[in-house]
């Protein structure tokens, strides 16, 4: 069993930049894909970003592809997702979640087995 806690989220303006960090318990984080995922009112959740066990390989959704970076440090069990030149679009709860067969990135939610509480993000125009 893995238990995510997310942290980091609130308010900014347009423009500005969050570092959202994923806090994982247990021994066998360093084995698992590790994924960031949003959701606004009223909207499915959504995938936004992916990184491989070994953080060796990373993949992003389109629309934060260049904006968004993910990082992961097993020795420390976080995995961090840095946000620059936030929108007003990019405001949703964000969610961590963690895949155990790590050996490939998935975007889709049904991939993943464990999921945190979720951060609110909120953009200002």
């Amino acid at each position: 069993q893995v238990q995510l806690v997310e942290s980091g989220g609130g308010l900014v303006q347009a423009g500005g930049s969050l570092r959202l960090s994923c806090a994982a318990s247990g021994r066998t984080f360093s084995t698992y894909t590790m994924g960031w995922f949003r959701q606004a009112p009223g909207k499915e959740r959504e995938f936004v970003a992916a990184i491989h066990w070994s953080g060796a390989s990373t993949t992003y959704a389109d629309s934060v592809k260049g904006r968004f970076i993910i990082s992961r440090d097993n020795a420390k069990n976080t995995v961090a997702l840095q946000m620059s030149s936030l929108k007003p679009e990019d405001t949703a709860v964000y969610f961590c979640a963690a895949d155990r067969n790590g050996g490939n990135i998935y975007r889709g939610t049904q991939f993943y087995e464990y999921w945190g509480q979720g951060t609110q993000v909120t953009v200002s125009s």
